[in-house]
């Protein structure tokens, strides 16, 4: 995969790639590109009035995570659309995870306050 030196910089990004464009980047033939976008349906690129796709950073990434488990690690299309659906699902685990930690965060915070305070009223008894 050509490395993505039109993502160097955030000043360098432009709106939106053409499929053309985005095939160069990854090397890969733009049927390909098309082909995924059939596979895939979160890779869904803004189409003109004429139907040429214009794909935004965001699709760009979509590629980027499809190329890498298709053709750098190697899983079937079936196998990576697996692998997005657990990874779905453990991102959505994580969250909750960490808004439980951030709950007992908060307890534990309040329970040292509160307990700081006890410690000075009963020191100024």
């Amino acid at each position: 995969m050509e490395q993505l030196p039109m993502f160097e910089n955030e000043d360098d990004l432009k709106r939106y790639y053409t499929i053309g464009e985005v095939a160069e980047v990854f090397g890969v033939s733009k049927s390909l590109i098309r082909y995924w976008e059939k596979e895939f349906d979160f890779l869904r690129p803004h189409k003109t009035g004429r139907g040429d796709r214009r794909f935004t950073a965001q699709n760009i990434e979509q590629v980027r995570v499809i190329y890498t488990l298709v053709k750098e690690q190697g899983f079937t299309l079936e196998g990576a659309k697996r692998e997005l659906k657990e990874r779905k699902v453990r991102d959505k685990e994580r969250a909750e995870w960490i808004a439980r930690l951030e709950q007992i965060r908060g307890f534990l915070v309040e329970l040292r306050d509160h307990s700081a305070d006890l410690s000075a009223d009963l020191s100024a008894d």
